[in-house]
Order: C-alpha cells, then sequence, then structure tokens
C-alpha cells in the first residue's frame, strides 16, 4: 500500500493503469472502495488514482473532521498532486467529492485538466440536508445495506466515522454554509456537472445546475432521468461514457 505524507498523517492512495490519469474523488461516508466496481469502465483508458481522504478507509484517523471540510480535503488533493509530479489531472469528484473537485480546480487550476462534479447539492449547504442528517444517519446504521457499505469502506471503526461526518455537515451548514472560497464563475477549468433527477438527497438538482452552468464559464450539464444518488454509480455504463466524450 502506498501513502503520501501530509502534516505527518498518511494518506492512502493508488494508481492503477497507463495513461492521461484521472483522480477519482470519494464522497462523504465513503472511500476510495465506493469505485473498486467501477474501474472496468475507465482503466482501459486512464491511469487512475484512487486516495483515501484523512479519516477515510486506509487513511490515517482524525479524532474529529475540521468544519471547512470539503476545502480542507481539497488542500489535501493539492498537496497531493503537487508532490506526485502528474502534471495536469483530469478529476471526477462524487457526492461531497464534487465540492472537493471544484475546490480544487478553483485554487490550482494549474493542476487540473478538466473537472467533473457528479451528484452535489451546489454552492450552498441545504438548510434540508443539514436538517435531517442525524435523523437520516440513524436510520441509515439500521439498515443492512447501508451498514454493509460503510464496513466494506472502513472497516470495524465506521461508525465514529459516520457520526464525525453527521456532526460536520451540522457544524458546517450553521458556521460556514458556502462550499467554496471562490465564486464558481471564477473557474478556469472546463466543467461537466451530472446528477440524477431520482436523487434521494437533492431533488432540485437540475434547477440548480442550470443556474451554475449559466455562471461557469466554460461548463455543461447532463442529468439522468433515473437513477439513485450519486449518478455516477446508478448510471455506470452511461456515465463513463459520457466522462470519456467530455475529457476527449
Amino acid at each position: 500500500m502506498a501513502y503520501h505524507i501530509y502534516h505527518n498523517q498518511k494518506i492512502y492512495f493508488d494508481v492503477i493503469g497507463e495513461g492521461e490519469p484521472l483522480l477519482l474523488l470519494h464522497g462523504n461516508t465513503a472511500s476510495s472502495n465506493m469505485f473498486q466496481h467501477l474501474l472496468k469502465l475507465y482503466k482501459d483508458d486512464y491511469k487512475i488514482i484512487l486516495l483515501d481522504f484523512l479519516g477515510h478507509g486506509k487513511s490515517d484517523r482524525l479524532t474529529q473532521f475540521p468544519t471547512d471540510f470539503w476545502f480542507d480535503q481539497a488542500l489535501q488533493v493539492i498537496h497531493f498532486l503537487e508532490n506526485q509530479n502528474l502534471g495536469k489531472v483530469n478529476i471526477v469528484g462524487t457526492s461531497g467529492g464534487a465540492l472537493v473537485a471544484l475546490n480544487v480546480a478553483l485554487e490550482r487550476p494549474d493542476l487540473v485538466n478538466k473537472v467533473v462534479a457528479d451528484s452535489f447539492e451546489g454552492e450552498f449547504s441545504l438548510e434540508s440536508v443539514a436538517n435531517i442528517a442525524e435523523e437520516d444517519r440513524n436510520q441509515s446504521k439500521q439498515i443492512e445495506s447501508a451498514v454493509n457499505f460503510w464496513q466494506y469502506n472502513h472497516g470495524s471503526d465506521w461508525e465514529t466515522i459516520v457520526d464525525h461526518d453527521t456532526r460536520v455537515i451540522i457544524e458546517h451548514h450553521n458556521s460556514i454554509g458556502k462550499f467554496f472560497h471562490h465564486d464558481l464563475s471564477e473557474l478556469k477549468v472546463p466543467a461537466l456537472l451530472t446528477g440524477s433527477l431520482e436523487d434521494e438527497y437533492f431533488p432540485d438538482i437540475e434547477a440548480t445546475y442550470k443556474s451554475l452552468v449559466q455562471k461557469i464559464k466554460e461548463s455543461k450539464m447532463h442529468v439522468f432521468s433515473k437513477g439513485h444518488h450519486p449518478a455516477m454509480d446508478s448510471n455506470a455504463e452511461s456515465f463513463a461514457k459520457i466522462v470519456k466524450e467530455f475529457m476527449h
């Protein structure tokens, strides 16, 4: 297993295949394990880079998550890219990973070729998400498939990670609210926004994306008519095809 050292802590990463670099960024309460069943759709075309954010998967644990969560994760990615000498990379971030991907592109466009942001809520945290976060997570802890997903991604301490994440969603909404330190109109790299009309967390995703593509200079959107959150998983083959066309 390979690790990148960031502020004296170990970030797990893996590199698979050859070709143009494609960095996949996982969402909240997940790890790079969430991409394992999707790798076959990308590995023949790209050098795939996977990593686990601090506090997740095979990376070192945190006693709590920083409140500016998705920006802090972007700083981890930036430090990683600076030290890997990969040149400009393509990034696909899904769910919370989409917020990280956009933060990386906003802060360091010199490190990014193109960015795909999948299944995210927009520029600002939603009260509808923050208000039900604790109840939703407590309910999910009683659902076998959810617990299996968390165990697969993190191991035996999955519940601590989920609880840290629930707290940071609420804290971020109450004290920060904005996901980005720059307005998305300042984005200097091509962006593709993807999602699903059936996303159970973000029912207004199409309207949100329409307003964002008006703001982002070089951007487009694709919203699938079917599929659960995130679209990268529920529309896996169609999603991969659209991503490859965009990256080409």
